[in-house]
């Protein structure tokens, strides 16, 4: 078995919970309340800016050419492509550009660019490949359980279900698969914490955008 399906099989449960979640629900119903999507954006925003980061820093340590360009690219669509789609809805959902990142998201993108910096480079890729894999199967799982015409959200769900996202999913996917089959077991098992890790996070990021969840003491 790969190591991709192994992994995607021991965050299964995490990945069920996502797609019950109510802010998932709705933004499939196009019943999402304004202010939890217009505070997710804001979030997703200073995610994307760090996500590039951290994809960067995999960048200068993958040990072939290819995955040197591979995630360059990565890192550039994060940076450039995503950041032009948030500024679509800052514009269309009037949302404040002046925010702070939230304890969920501050702990995310730091856990991110330190895996990125300090681990092995293999579990580096592991780590941010939740973010590339869950978000196509959760725009596919939204795309096709579609249930209103006009949702205000159809830019989102069509990005993340489309079939440009889907080559790049693939792609970072195989990425993993590949540098796994050169790795030890215990290499092998320190990305699958990796991958749940992040997938945890992945969870608990649209969680705290469906509470609104800020710092305690601000």
């Amino acid at each position: 078995m790969k190591w991709s399906n192994t992994s995607w099989n021991n965050i299964q449960s995490i990945y069920d919970k996502i797609i019950e979640m109510p802010f998932i629900n709705q933004l499939a119903n196009g019943t999402l309340p304004l202010d939890q999507f217009q505070f997710y954006i804001q979030q997703d925003s200073i995610y994307l800016e760090n996500f590039g980061r951290a994809l960067s820093l995999i960048a200068a340590r993958v040990h072939e050419v290819d995955d040197v360009l591979t995630y360059t690219r990565f890192a550039e669509g994060a940076i450039v492509v995503e950041n032009a789609l948030h500024e679509s809805f800052f514009k269309e959902f009037k949302i404040s550009k002046t925010h702070d990142v939230s304890p969920v998201c501050h702990h995310y993108i730091h856990y991110l660019k330190s895996t990125a910096a300090l681990d092995q480079v293999e579990v580096a890729m592991a780590a941010v490949l939740p973010c590339f894999w869950i978000y196509k199967k959760v725009g596919d799982y939204i795309y096709e359980n579609q249930l209103v015409k006009n949702n205000p959200y159809q830019q989102w769900i069509e990005t993340y279900a489309g079939e440009e996202f889907g080559l790049l999913v693939a792609q970072a996917i195989n990425c993993c698969d590949r540098v796994a089959e050169t790795c030890s077991d215990n290499q092998k098992e320190l990305m699958h914490k990796a991958f749940y890790t992040a997938s945890q996070l992945e969870y608990n990021f649209w969680d705290s955008a469906s509470k609104l969840k800020r710092w305690e003491i601000e």
